[in-house]
């Protein structure tokens, strides 16, 4: 028989390196609680880095304006001062409550932990986008057709054509239209999702003749060996057209699945875990749900909103590791404990003034 790994002994074990993880962690560390962070993408940032790096996010306090990337690089640099350690490119897999109340999590490496709380802030889950399922589109992955745009550079002087409704179709469509040899949007009715500034901004370069809108939908694709020459766009009642391209951008959505997290026992509500609002522990003493992935009475899906929950959360994990014990409220402006967690220097603000 094969020795088990030794557990990992953690105050505090978060599920999801995303912008709420991340926020969690400095909360956490506020308390001055140990954490580690698991997340089954290879690199922090979640949703944020993986979807739309380069998509502007306006509604952070105090940052007018910064993309996904940058929001993860702050975030990071903001609690390295509490040295958290990651586990990446690992999902969890099992989380079992123990007699003394603390929990033993395995990952899909084996990765073993003993941890007295659990925070989930895995978004939704694990996304996966809706795909083409028409022959011969699987092997052309990530090759010719594209479910997200990592590299915006590869798509410049190139025939695209940009398949979706919604806000990530139209936001490429836009960003790349000057960029690209052409850009042909495809859609399958002249309703979009996307933002009303968006669709008018696109109408009007479809007018200047600076791009193109096509109504319909790929029924097919053409190969010429192993590479795509052209899709088959079949229209409501209409012909089908053939347009040829070099790269097919599709943006039809994604499909969040809970994945290992549904056989968890926790109370769910349509996918989404069931919190209070007083600590945001979810129907399991010591685990909590913070982010996208939660529910309760007026959740609003905002970074911001995740981000105040996790301060909450922080207060209540550290109350249930010391039964009995209140937690002080303290100010990162005026604590000396803070400050030494923080490993800042205070600013003297009679000095400054004079």
């Amino acid at each position: 028989m094969e020795n088990q790994p030794e557990p990992i002994h953690t105050d505090v074990v978060i599920i999801g390196a995303g912008p709420v993880g991340l926020f969690q962690v400095f909360e956490l560390g506020l308390v001055d609680l140990k954490v580690h962070i698991i997340d089954a993408l290879k690199k922090p940032g979640g949703q944020c880095i993986e979807l739309y790096p380069d998509k502007p996010i306006y509604d952070i306090p105090a940052v007018p304006m910064c993309t996904g990337e940058e929001l993860t690089e702050r975030l990071l640099t903001q609690i390295k001062p509490f040295a958290p350690r990651f586990h990446l490119g690992q999902e969890v897999q099992q989380v079992v409550r123990r007699d003394d109340g603390r929990f033993s999590l395995t990952t899909s490496t084996g990765t073993v932990f003993d941890a007295g709380a659990v925070v989930i802030a895995g978004g939704l889950g694990s996304f996966q986008p809706k795909r083409l399922n028409v022959s011969g589109a699987a092997e052309l992955t990530d090759r010719q057709i594209h479910y997200r745009v990592r590299e915006p550079a590869r798509f410049y002087g190139k025939e695209l054509v940009i398949a979706g409704g919604g806000d990530s179709a139209l936001d490429w469509a836009l960003e790349l239209h000057d960029k690209a040899a052409s850009v042909i949007l495809l859609h399958r009715s002249e309703n979009f999702r996307a933002a009303p500034a968006s669709v008018k901004r696109m109408r009007e370069l479809c007018d200047d003749y600076r791009m193109q809108f096509l109504e319909g939908e790929v029924g097919g694709l053409e190969l010429d060996g192993d590479t795509l020459k052209a899709i088959l766009v079949r229209s409501r009642g209409g012909p089908t057209r053939r347009v040829e391209l070099d790269q097919l951008l599709i943006f039809w959505g994604l499909t969040p699945k809970l994945g290992p997290i549904a056989q968890w026992g926790l109370g769910l509500n349509r996918n989404q875990i069931e919190v209070d609002t007083a600590r945001f522990q979810t129907s399991t003493p010591g685990i909590f749900a913070v982010g996208d992935i939660n529910t309760y009475p007026g959740k609003k899906k905002l970074i911001l909103s995740g981000f105040h929950e996790a301060a909450l959360a922080a207060f209540a994990i550290k109350e249930h590791l010391n039964p009995g014990s209140k937690v002080p409220l303290m100010y990162t402006t005026t604590s000396p404990k803070l400050h030494v967690r923080l490993g800042v220097t205070p600013i003297d603000l009679n000095a400054e003034m004079a």
